[in-house]
């Protein structure tokens, strides 16, 4: 049933010219041979009707609505569409720039379409007083969500924090690339190949990092532990040369090593390098670096120690 409804409101753009057309024609023919009058007198008669304040409402009234409001939904789904592919054909303007164009000219045509239909209808703008505070009422308290949703969308559009294509990490651990921003959510497509749907509110309250907003180089670290008694100069050296081999690895910033700890079992490095593109991933060139560290330390003798402990007995004649 929820397939029929929207299929019927908004079909398909060849389907609604297809249908509007039809409706059209249909109703032209109708009417000049005089089919329609008889329908519209029995539909308007007073058996049928009823008043509420000055309106009369009538199931030719009701009718009416329907069958414009239908009509209204295909014209303005082809609109839609039409603007929509024009937009987007343009390559001089942002990604961004184009969802915030289209999701603009979408309200003002279906606001126009309201009055549109409140005027074929006869009904007064101002009999609509009651009915537009109780839906102020109704959108303050069941759709404040959808209501935030839509305006945080917005924001975000204009803000340009967030755009398609972007590189981003929400507060609850979700990695992914940006692929479209709705009226009410945002789709991201995961690293695991799944996409979610993060409301648009999430991204204007929470915490959101943005790997690619100003630029898409990133910075990668590894930690990494010698045994005592290495030459700990020739470790430094060898930690960074295999961070310069890694094609990915940046030239400026230069990739630097640094002694951060004396620890228990081991002296410990960390090392820094920079990659350029973000979005092709950062394991695998990590990877890549532990891999030749690994093997140019083994290549010069170096050793990655292990925990140890050294047991010290006080009466060691009892163990006899």
């Amino acid at each position: 049933m929820a397939k029929f409804w929207t299929l019927l409101f908004k079909p398909r753009a060849w389907v609604a010219k297809l249908l509007l057309l039809l409706v059209i024609v249909g109703f032209a023919a109708f009417g000049y041979l005089g089919y329609l009058d008889p329908i519209r007198e029995f539909l308007d008669s007073d058996n049928f009707a009823f008043k509420i304040g000055e309106i009369r409402f009538s199931a030719y009234l009701l009718v009416k609505a329907i069958i414009i409001i239908i009509l209204l939904f295909w014209l303005v789904g082809i609109l839609s569409e039409v603007l929509e592919n024009r937009i987007k054909s343009i390559s001089r303007i942002k990604s961004s720039n184009k969802a915030l164009i289209i999701k603009a000219i979408q309200i003002v045509i279906y606001f126009l379409a309201f009055l549109f239909v409140l005027g074929v209808l006869g009904i007064d703008l101002t009999a609509l007083t009651v009915f537009s505070g109780a839906v102020g009422i109704g959108i303050g308290f069941g759709l404040q969500k959808i209501a935030s949703n839509f305006i945080s969308g917005i924001i975000l559009l204009f803000e340009k924090s967030v755009e398609e294509g972007d590189l981003i990490e929400l507060n609850d651990g979700i990695i992914g690339f940006v692929r479209e921003t709705g009226a009410r959510y945002t789709r991201i497509e995961t690293f695991e190949g799944h996409e979610t749907m993060v409301p648009n509110e999430d991204f204007i309250t929470n915490r959101v990092t943005n790997w690619t907003f100003s630029n898409s180089r990133t910075r990668v670290d590894i930690n990494i532990g010698v045994a005592y008694g290495t030459d700990l100069d020739l470790a430094s050296k060898l930690i960074v040369e295999a961070a310069k081999e890694h094609p990915r690895c940046m030239d400026t910033p230069a990739p630097e090593s640094f002694l951060v700890d004396f620890a228990d079992s081991s002296v410990n490095f960390t090392l820094y390098f920079w990659i350029e593109n973000v979005t092709e991933g950062r394991i695998r060139p990590r990877s890549d670096v532990l891999f030749t560290i690994w093997r140019k330390f083994g290549e010069n003798k170096i050793e990655i120690p292990f925990p140890q402990r050294d047991l010290h007995l006080k009466n060691p004649e009892a163990l006899k």
